[in-house]
């Protein structure tokens, strides 16, 4: 039973990552606004995450280094919380979409070290 909700669990967690990440390359010039200021290359920086998360999306759901992309995964998140969500609670015209941005950020890296810390080594 174990092997079956770890597998499921994998694919339900993968396939809204892999959107995410097609998203940034489709939706990209839309994305550039959220990349931190200091940051060169705001496109780039969207093309770098989208594929990150496509990257881990399809090391998850078929689990070749699919430990290592979860927790890779999990940090990548942790960096939007605090370079894009955590500022945009002192904007008060972003709070309420910032705040909400954070909890999801922050359930998605509860996902990403719970699949990290039960996927089967390869």
């Amino acid at each position: 039973m174990r092997v079956l909700t770890v597998l499921i669990a994998r694919v339900v967690f993968a396939v809204p990552m892999g959107f995410f990440g097609v998203s940034h390359f489709l939706k990209a010039g839309n994305m550039t606004g959220m990349v931190p200021q200091w940051l060169p290359y705001p496109i780039a920086w969207v093309y770098f995450t989208g594929a990150c998360l496509i990257a881990a999306a399809i090391g998850i759901a078929v689990n070749k280094k699919g430990r290592m992309a979860a927790f890779l995964l999990a940090i990548l998140i942790l960096s939007f919380v605090l370079f894009v969500h955590v500022p945009g609670l002192s904007d008060e015209a972003r709070k309420q979409f910032a705040m909400i941005s954070l909890m999801k950020d922050i359930a998605i890296i509860g996902g990403a070290l719970t699949l990290a810390g039960v996927m089967p080594p390869e």
